[in-house]
């Protein structure tokens, strides 16, 4: 099938699979046609021996419906797609997702279909995340098997994100196999495992210990759902890691010693292979009138929200400061390009990645999600870290702490008994951080680059990534042919 189009090629509407052919029709919403993908047939059994021409190897991917996630799902089977042609993926999303995605752009082999809207909207998630949680393992289920027993070509492995809990039963009434994906660092699973004091040799019955901290908007029905979903992941085929290797060894290999099922760390799972894009866009014309380092970039989160008395005096700080800026505020953008002054700019979303690998971009204020962290340790650009809630607490300890690439933001303590931080602190903050002259501001930038080069040579060829996903699919495919 053509591919290189803008649209999306989504739902499946059928198709015939026998001995030695078959035949998927697609719709193209965009231009209200029907095409036919005809996909060559099959090869004889004595062929097949000779590995001569490819089996089809059909991937469903499910992401769980957050943008945190569908993000590192999406750029994984971007990845997945380039690595072999006969990989054909169905990435499965929300009706409402799937109107948030479709425009984008996406290889030949993937398509979308979707599910009923059976989940509280996305726009509005926020306001009571439990009972969204408890939706997205209670609601999602139904729809997704009956899905399952109609989609074409046959399943030969589900990649579901770890957080759907009812993913790896799923596939296991199928005889699927399953790789759960797990979109936070390799060392929050850990710790996670540990508190379930979970035993991933045995197959039995584990119990929940919930006495780790996630944050400051800790549920107990979250945590205790959120749990039972990584004590799921034993039953899995393959445990798939948003990470590096070379970033977090210790663990990586501490898990493939605990574990019964391959390992694999396949970050970053961000999307660099779509750098080299279209860059005809306002902000990196901005970008590129302003000098090396000088540009502060503030990114603050798609889901966690801040108050509009403390935006107000992020904005009245920054203007304070001196200090160049990009500023990415959702829903606030016009208001607050007004407070801010005339040294930044602000907007209500940009590309993240091509914005932190920007020469003008010198660091990054960040709630520190996971994506984003690898995101700029693969641009090499330091971070100031204001964890709110989940895995950014620990995100941020190794950011400040163990690799030594960034800095907390941390209000002046004879103001510590107020909630929020004034534009007086954000000033010197921010003043403070982006130094480039301070002695440790020089080494923290050294050390950031390092890591960046670590990231790099594991997505190039022959990388540890790079490796790891090359034997995954060697896996997949091999079930495929059987």
């Amino acid at each position: 099938m053509q591919s290189n189009h803008s649209f999306m090629l989504v739902q499946v509407h059928g198709g015939a699979l026998n001995n030695l052919s078959f035949t998927n029709r697609v719709r193209i919403f965009h231009t209200n046609k029907t095409v036919t993908s005809e996909t060559p047939s099959f090869p004889s059994l004595y062929r097949r021996r000779m590995n001569t021409t490819p089996t089809v190897c059909h991937v469903v991917a499910v992401p769980y419906p957050g943008r945190g996630h569908v993000n590192p799902m999406i750029n994984l089977c971007k990845l997945l797609a380039s690595k072999k042609d006969h990989i054909r993926i169905t990435i499965v999303v929300t009706e409402e997702w799937l109107g948030f995605i479709a425009s984008d752009p996406k290889p030949h082999q993937i398509s979308f279909a979707s599910i009923p809207n059976v989940l509280p909207s996305e726009l509005v998630r926020s306001k009571n995340y439990p009972e969204f949680y408890d939706a997205v393992m209670t609601k999602m289920e139904a729809p997704f098997e009956e899905l399952m027993g109609r989609i074409q070509p046959p399943v030969t492995v589900i990649i579901a994100d770890t957080e759907l809990l009812w993913a790896i039963p799923a596939g296991r009434r199928r005889n699927i196999p399953v790789a759960s994906l797990w979109t936070a660092s390799a060392s929050v699973f850990a710790t996670k495992c540990e508190e379930l004091k979970m035993d991933l040799l045995e197959d039995g019955e584990l119990k929940l210990d919930q006495t780790g901290e996630l944050g400051e908007l800790e549920d107990p029905r979250v945590i205790k759902l959120a749990m039972e979903c990584i004590a799921m992941v034993s039953k899995a085929n393959y445990l798939l890691l948003s990470s590096v290797y070379e970033l977090e060894s210790k663990v990586v290999d501490t898990l493939r010693t605990e574990c019964t099922f391959p390992v694999y760390p396949i970050g970053p799972a961000i999307p660099y292979l779509e750098l080299e894009c279209d860059n005809g866009l306002d902000y990196l014309k901005w970008l590129d009138s302003q000098p090396k380092d000088s540009v502060l970039y503030i990114s603050l989160g798609s889901y966690l929200l801040v108050s509009s008395t403390q935006m107000d005096e992020f904005a009245a700080g920054l203007r304070k400061s001196g200090i160049r800026f990009l500023w990415v505020a959702r829903g606030e953008s016009a208001r607050l390009k007004e407070r801010s002054g005339d040294m930044g700019l602000v907007v209500p979303w940009c590309d993240q990645l091509k914005v932190l690998c920007h020469t003008s971009v010198g660091g990054f204020w960040t709630h520190c999600g996971w994506n984003s962290t690898l995101e700029a340790v693969f641009a090499g650009v330091p971070m100031l870290t204001s964890p709110l809630a989940f895995d950014q607490f620990p995100n941020s300890w190794r950011i400040v702490e163990e690799w030594k690439i960034g800095r907390q933001a941390v209000k002046r303590e004879v103001e510590a008994d107020q909630d929020s931080m004034t534009r007086e602190d954000i000033a010197d903050i921010v003043q403070s951080f982006m130094d480039l002259e301070s002695s440790d501001g020089k080494e923290m930038r050294k050390r950031v680059k390092e890591l960046s080069t670590l990231c790099h040579g594991a997505t190039a060829k022959g990388g540890s990534s790079d490796k790891n996903l090359d034997d995954f699919i060697m896996d997949i495919t091999k079930a495929a042919a059987i």
